[in-house]
């Protein structure tokens, strides 16, 4: 599906990440592979570093991101009329996680809350819901954040997810534009795909049970339960390789641009790997196709794509601005993509969750 938006732009990018970091070493012995074996995994993928929560749950990292930005005195809490919030991971059921937000800050009663079950590409989808709300007249500034903490449905067994898998939040603030300007971009869906990432039990369609907690070695040697999160690679790698370049090269003919004309490519990170083959397969540099998040920070899922911009190039857009491509691929399967003309910012930062 094609999307056009005018007139919106995103003027700041906050993210927030767990303090206490892991290293791919610590969880080494975990693994039923030799160290030889999983030392070549890590150099293949581009595993090293990766944060992840303690106790800390979604509202937690993205309430501390708030107060950030209020006591910074880049925003203000009456100048918010929509707050939504892109998880798989919320706090509870119910009530939704963006209401438990909106009532820890106090925020005005006068304004849209919402909650969206998205993750590789919610980053993306949730700043089409952010656009789309912008047209409405009493509507003026949005705060999409994007939050998950699925390192606690991985299994510290499972050498395909475990190493990859970390934590993180991000605050996006998206507001009209009195300037002329036009956000292109593209939404797919291909709900057949839906077992190829997905956490069997915990729903009501599975319920956790003694039995769904049970852990089992899978033909690659993984050990997890129904509990934790599964992952098909070859598929999803193929899915990727497949399905993005089509979709990008379909976002571009539509905004009438060349690659050459776009400054950035900033992709959801689920490695290394990954991306270099997609870069390459789109005949991007990777300059240009960022890929070093992982590595630093883990796969945090929708918010790797915040990361990577504000991790690459934050300060210079808070004094210039770049012509990017988004691009939000994985579980659904659902992939988007969105092209649009970013910065100046008022902020553009990473910080630690305190």
């Amino acid at each position: 599906m094609k999307l056009k938006f005018n007139n919106k732009k995103i003027t700041g990018i906050l993210n927030i990440l767990p303090s206490r970091e892991v290293q791919f070493e610590d969880n080494i012995d975990n693994y039923n592979f030799s160290r030889a074996q999983s030392m070549k995994l890590k150099l293949i993928m581009g595993y090293d570093k990766r944060r992840i929560v303690k106790e800390e749950t979604v509202s937690d990292l993205c309430i501390c991101g708030f107060n950030y930005l209020f006591q910074k005195g880049v925003l203000k809490k009456d100048d918010l009329d929509a707050l939504i919030l892109v998880t798989q991971s919320p706090d509870y059921f119910m009530p939704p996680t963006s209401h438990v937000i909106h009532g820890a800050l106090g925020l005005k009663q006068d304004m849209v809350c919402m909650d969206i079950n998205q993750g590789c590409s919610g980053y993306v989808i949730g700043l089409n819901q952010a656009f789309q709300l912008l047209n409405q007249e009493e509507i003026n500034k949005v705060a999409l954040l994007n939050a998950d903490t699925l390192s606690k449905k991985v299994s510290p067994k499972d050498r395909n997810n475990n190493p990859q898998i970390g934590d993180g939040a991000s605050i996006t603030i998206i507001e009209k534009d009195q300037k002329e300007s036009t956000i292109y971009g593209t939404v797919k869906v291909e709900g057949k795909g839906a077992d190829v990432l997905i956490i069997p039990a915990g729903g009501y369609k599975t319920p956790s049970t003694a039995e769904t907690s049970l852990m089992k070695e899978d033909d690659a040697g993984n050990v997890r339960s129904l509990d934790h999160l599964m992952m098909k690679g070859d598929e999803v790698f193929n899915f990727v390789q497949r399905e993005i370049p089509t979709m990008v090269e379909e976002l571009l003919a539509e905004a009438n641009t060349e690659k050459s004309e776009v400054d950035y490519f900033m992709f959801h990170q689920p490695n290394k790997f990954m991306l270099k083959k997609l870069a390459d397969k789109m005949k991007v540099a990777y300059q240009k196709m960022p890929n070093n998040i992982v590595e630093r920070f883990g796969n945090s899922s929708g918010v790797s794509i915040p990361t990577t911009i504000a991790f690459n190039i934050g300060e210079k857009l808070e004094k210039e601005s770049f012509s990017i491509c988004l691009a939000g691929f994985g579980v659904g399967l659902s992939w988007a993509s969105i092209l649009l003309r970013l910065g100046p910012l008022d902020f553009c930062e990473i910080i630690d969750y305190k």
